[in-house]
């Protein structure tokens, strides 16, 4: 090699050299909790959701962090339902500020909550409980998941667009189905729709091969509607509902007509590359908790690129800033809203075989952005922590 040459390849590669190396470790914890049994096995959980999406994060982190000396590295660590998810967190904390948490709100709370996490930065991937995002957040959490009225207002926006404005629901007993029930009816006042007959479902025997039978019955007299919301957050009966009700009418909510973070039909802004790294890291679909794994690592990584600190408080800081965006696939920035923690993202609108639509809908018009159409404006949230 040439003298000269050899000098102005030394001049660009020295400053990589001289980088000092930034080590960010970040825990995943899993909580595990108890499942209701459902009438239905065909959506076995994958043993790693959630946990795989983050391990993409950390590829994806990894791939940047090498030009910069970023060193990351992720703990993953599951909680069984008889061990404290409390004495797993400190743990945790003595190792790291960073935690991605996967467990119920109570559960997260009382993270959240422990003298050790005062400091801490904690990403909340499961969790859509409203109430997280006003009344009991915390100052500490930032929420990657999508709250429960996110989704709901996705689909009110789009019941709105279509002029669908009379409804009936059909809800599930458990927790998880009266609070995304309520959710609906909140979103439904929301955007000026009337939810009209509501009814429970209570059976208990095998709807597989007594649906077309039981289904009619009992959606007789459900009275006229434009469409039929189905609160089944725990898969039990919802899949039954459609096509087989008295009325033909359009089944949307946790079957048919979905609102979710993400789903394996998403492809438009370059999402179809995600899709397919998440197949070949593990061999099946990315499902919506394992975009929210991905996206609070992924938030955690862009902004140490950005500031080049592992330091949690600093990190929340800028991540709460204008200065921060994520490229998070969905056709716009992903940002932070100040009052809660809530990341901002659009909600696409799926069936099964195809993207329908993406929310926020055109016309859905906000002083700031049309994201913040979807989920609790300022105004509408309580949450005192980031207020303070």
């Amino acid at each position: 090699m040439k003298p000269l040459a050899a000098l102005m390849l030394s001049l660009v590669l020295l400053p990589w050299a001289a980088v000092a190396e930034t080590r960010i470790d970040v825990t995943y914890l899993h909580v595990e909790t108890p499942q209701p049994p459902v009438l239905s096995n065909l959506d076995p959980e994958p043993a790693d959701l959630g946990l795989a999406g983050a391990q993409l994060a950390q590829q994806d982190n990894a791939t940047t962090g090498r030009f910069l000396g970023h060193v990351y590295t992720l703990d993953a660590v599951s909680i069984p339902l008889d061990q404290d998810p409390l004495a797993a967190a400190r743990q945790a904390l003595t190792g790291t500020d960073l935690l991605i948490v996967d467990a119920p709100a109570d559960v997260l709370l009382a993270i959240a909550d422990l003298p050790e996490a005062a400091k801490a930065l904690i990403f909340n991937t499961s969790a859509e409980d409203i109430s997280l995002r006003s009344q009991d957040c915390r100052a500490n959490i930032l929420h990657s998941a999508p709250s429960l009225a996110m989704r709901t207002d996705a689909l009110a926006q789009f019941l709105v667009k279509r002029r669908w404005t009379k409804l009936a629901m059909i809800e599930g007993s458990h927790p998880e189905d009266m609070a995304f029930a309520t959710a609906l009816e909140h979103s439904a006042e929301k955007f000026g729709l009337k939810i009209g007959a509501r009814k429970t479902w209570a059976f208990d025997a095998d709807m597989r091969r007594q649906a077309a039978q039981e289904v009619p019955l009992f959606t007789q007299d459900l009275g006229t509607y434009d469409a039929l919301l189905v609160a089944d957050e725990t898969g039990d009966f919802g899949r039954y509902i459609a096509y087989n009700t008295w009325l033909p009418r359009p089944v949307a909510g946790s079957e048919g007509l979905t609102a979710t973070a993400w789903a394996p039909v998403v492809e438009q802004w370059g999402a179809a590359q995600l899709q397919s790294r998440f197949r070949a890291l593990t061999g099946r679909q990315m499902h919506p908790q394992d975009y929210a794994a991905w996206a609070a690592l992924r938030s955690i990584g862009e902004a140490v690129t950005r500031g080049a600190t592992s330091d949690a408080p600093t990190l929340h800081e800028f991540l709460m800033s204008a200065d921060f965006e994520l490229a998070g696939f969905k056709g716009r920035p992903l940002t932070y809203r100040a009052w809660n923690g809530q990341l901002r993202q659009p909600i696409p609108l799926t069936h099964p075989r195809a993207l329908v639509t993406q929310a926020p809908l055109e016309g859905f018009l906000h002083q700031r952005t049309e994201l913040d159409t979807l989920g609790l404006d300022a105004p509408e949230s309580d949450c005192a922590a980031y207020a303070a």
